[in-house]
């Protein structure tokens, strides 16, 4: 079975309210999760208090955009000890660069979420109704043993919540967990094909309810176990400050397009060599989930939203920017 055709079933059972474990045995998710328990004794577990990011940042001036992350601990920003250094901040400081309009940031994210704590999340920013919102979740799920369908459930729901009122989503979907350290082989290899068929099962989950998706799994994949010193904290299963500066690069134009704030001419055009173009959504997916930086979102086919494989999907890459240097919130 293709991951594509596993995303999509996976995606179809969380649409009809169905569960099964689906990518593996339980026996072999349950050595998966005392794997995981040993690896995050091994290391410690860090201070569960990320940083305080929440205010205006950027420029001066103008009516804020106000962009909000939800989520788990990596929307956060747990790991790293300023809010500086947190990718909510780094988008902020990013968007109000491009815009030329001040940023204020609202972050509901809850450290340890899984995506059944989504819906609380969403409650909260309806009061907010941010400009756009950037959804990170999924490793937690994943370590716990959550049922892929019933984890995509939870985040196609928030996702068309926040549709519904006008909220643009940019859902960065399940990072690549082989490039977690502490997770011995031959587990290091189910993890990875546990988290990258979810993130494919999300950008589905994603894209039909009209949202759209950005791929994280080679940032935190070769490049993180490459250089795990210098890309995960301390406790080396949450990014440092370079490791979420690599995220927050291949989101934010993701983030800025979802805006029509992000320019043209900073990328290469569209090539089909790169994998890009318009696809049916289940096989856009499958090609994201390996491929850091690329961009799924809604599409038509000749005035159709509808093709004979579901839903029309584009698929691109953008060319990850130099992020600017934060300056302390107003």
């Amino acid at each position: 079975m293709t991951r594509a055709s596993r995303a999509r079933r996976i995606a179809t059972t969380a649409a009809y309210g169905g569960g099964g474990l689906g990518l593996l045995g339980a026996a072999v998710a349950g050595l998966l999760f005392s794997e995981v328990k040993i690896a995050r004794r091994s290391v410690g577990i860090p201070d569960a208090r990320a940083p305080v990011t929440e205010g205006v940042w950027g420029a001066d001036g103008g009516e804020p955009i106000v962009l909000a992350m939800m989520g788990d601990s990596t929307a956060a920003g747990l790991g790293v000890a300023t809010a500086l250094e947190t990718p909510g901040v780094l988008l902020a400081a990013g968007l109000s660069e491009l815009a030329e309009r001040p940023v204020r940031l609202v972050n509901v994210a809850i450290v340890g979420a899984m995506a059944e704590a989504l819906a609380p999340q969403v409650d909260r920013l309806l009061d907010d109704r941010p400009d756009v919102a950037v959804l990170m979740i999924g490793a937690n799920d994943v370590t716990h043993r959550v049922r892929p369908a019933e984890s995509v459930r939870h985040l196609a729901e928030a996702v068309a919540r926040l549709r519904e009122v006008g909220v643009e989503i940019v859902v960065a979907t399940c990072p690549d967990l082989g490039s977690v350290k502490p997770i011995a082989p031959p587990l290091r290899w189910i993890a990875r094909v546990w988290s990258r068929n979810l993130a494919a099962a999300q950008t589905i989950a994603t894209v039909e309810a009209g949202g759209r998706t950005v791929s994280l799994s080679d940032v935190l994949g070769p490049e993180f176990a490459a250089r795990p010193l210098e890309m995960f904290s301390a406790d080396r299963f949450h990014p440092s400050a370079e490791g979420y500066a690599a995220a927050a690069a291949v989101m934010l134009p993701t983030v800025c397009a979802a805006l029509d704030v992000w320019p043209e001419e900073n990328d290469r055009p569209p090539s089909p060599l790169r994998g890009e173009g318009i696809r049916p959504v289940a096989k856009a997916a499958a090609r994201a989930a390996g491929r850091a930086g690329t961009e799924v979102t809604p599409a038509q086919v000749d005035g159709h939203d509808l093709g004979p494989g579901g839903r029309w999907a584009k698929l691109r890459r953008h060319d990850p920017p130099d992020l600017p240097e934060p300056e302390e919130a107003t």
